[in-house]
């Protein structure tokens, strides 16, 4: 009797449950059909929602809804509180599955080689966002003395890190920040946020609406230097090209040559300045030195050598994220991503059979959350052909019982999509108390007490 394809799909954030959505959505759903499950590390599915996005950012968050009505269909499974590869690995999986989707994202900060990285004071802007979304794998207590802090970065990233740290923690009160993310925020010294790009307003990698969201703040002063706004030909070039640059590069004008108002916070958007070094004393961090930068006429810009020292006493990098390399998978440690083709994991060149990849592990941390749609169609689109062509192994296991087992034989204590509902209606119970929406839990035992039933 014909049986389901049995398909694993390691990272229940977007990309993986997009993929889940898109064999749903294949030929491969027609009788017998397609059977789904998801290992997820976290004991809560979402991954980028849950713990990338910042938490007053509601309408993003609105995605999960959508995320719910995949993850509510009967072929899809998920497991969560599962780690790859310490409680499954690869073998495992081809053993359960006829293939196998990695869709693992990125969750590190990529380096920036300038002296005084390492100072205390420098931070990442990767592990400052998992301490404010309440991740239980991070420290809960976060050093916020600095009265003037550097952001260095100009994409949504560094936005979200800048808004953080100029605003107030009653402004985020309502929000469902834990409570010690709460109290540390309440101790935040900062009063002063300058954010550094090396390159002009028509080259800044926000997007128009995170941007405007800067300027909604009672609490924040949005300051651009008029100096600061400039072009070149191909500065001109991409703003007729791309409309979203154009409308950052209008809202930057429009800053600029405005009058500075009185609000208690000063937020600074500085364009042409490139981070050269930070600057110590004492083993921490005294300030940054930036290089000024000028227009080529492509759009790049050079140094003119004039040198400029910043009085901030933290840093944060905000340049990018970087995925974490996945045992038993081929890994380029420059683009930190896996070899593909369309999808189809390569190993030396050649297919690695039944293995899959989606999502920013596929094709590095660039783009919004709704393009990794378009990275798991065209991921699954290739397994399909795979099945239709007979290249798709045949697992020794394959019946959906093998699982759980498996896992359980492992003493995994791995949580369910039901185990999800009782969590979530755990922290909106925690909310109602407030008059909030929800309060995250943050410590991983208690995520599990509640997804169980136990708490």
């Amino acid at each position: 009797m014909p049986r389901p394809v049995r398909v694993a799909i390691v990272g229940a954030g977007p990309a993986g449950i997009y993929a889940a959505d898109a064999l749903l959505k294949s030929e491969l759903a027609a009788e017998p059909g397609v059977s789904i499950d998801l290992f997820e590390r976290m004991p809560a599915p979402f991954g980028l929602i849950r713990y990338g996005v910042a938490p007053d950012h509601p309408r993003i968050k609105g995605i999960v809804s959508a995320l719910h009505q995949v993850l509510d269909k009967p072929q899809v499974r998920l497991f969560g509180n599962v780690d790859y590869p310490g409680d499954i690995g690869l073998d495992d999986l081809h053993q359960f599955y006829d293939a196998v989707i990695f869709s693992t994202g990125a969750d590190a900060d990529r380096d920036l080689d300038i002296p005084g990285i390492g100072l205390d004071g420098s931070y990442g802007a990767a592990d400052f966002v998992s301490w404010y979304d309440g991740h239980p794998d991070v420290p809960r207590r976060w050093p916020l003395e600095a009265e003037k802090v550097a952001v260095l970065g100009v994409g949504n990233v560094a936005l979200d890190v800048a808004r953080i740290l100029a605003k107030t923690a009653d402004e985020l009160l309502p929000t469902e920040i834990p409570p010690n993310v709460h109290a540390g925020l309440a101790a935040n010294r900062a009063v002063e946020v300058h954010v550094f790009g090396r390159r002009g307003p028509a080259q800044a990698k926000f997007s128009p609406m995170e941007l405007r969201e800067l300027d909604h703040s009672p609490t924040i002063e949005v300051i651009v230097d008029p100096e600061d706004i400039e072009y070149d030909d191909g500065s001109i070039a991409t703003r007729r090209g791309n409309k979203q640059a154009d409308m950052v590069a209008s809202t930057l004008e429009n800053w600029a040559i405005r009058d500075v108002g009185d609000r208690p916070h000063r937020l600074f958007l500085h364009f042409f300045e490139s981070p050269v070094e930070i600057l110590g004393e004492d083993g921490r961090v005294v300030g940054l030195r930036t290089e000024r930068t000028e227009l080529d006429g492509t759009g790049n810009v050079v140094g003119t050598g004039t040198y400029r020292d910043w009085d901030v006493q933290a840093a944060y990098r905000a340049v990018g994220y970087r995925s974490a390399e996945l045992p038993k998978l081929p890994f380029d440690p420059v683009s930190a991503t896996v070899p593909h083709e369309a999808g189809r994991v390569l190993e030396a060149g050649v297919p690695l059979p039944s293995t899959y990849v989606t999502g920013w592990i596929k094709r590095g941390p660039v783009g919004l959350i709704g393009h990794t749609k378009g990275d798991a169609n065209e991921t699954v689109a290739c397994l399909v052909a795979d099945h239709r062509d007979g290249r798709l192994r045949t697992p020794a296991a394959p019946r959906e019982d093998a699982v759980p087992a498996f896992l359980e034989s492992r003493g995994v204590e791995y949580t369910t999509w039901q185990g999800w509902h009782r969590l979530d209606a755990h922290e909106r119970e925690l909310g109602a108390t407030e008059g909030r929406e929800r309060v995250k839990v943050v410590s991983r035992a208690e995520m599990l007490r509640a997804s169980f039933g136990d708490g």
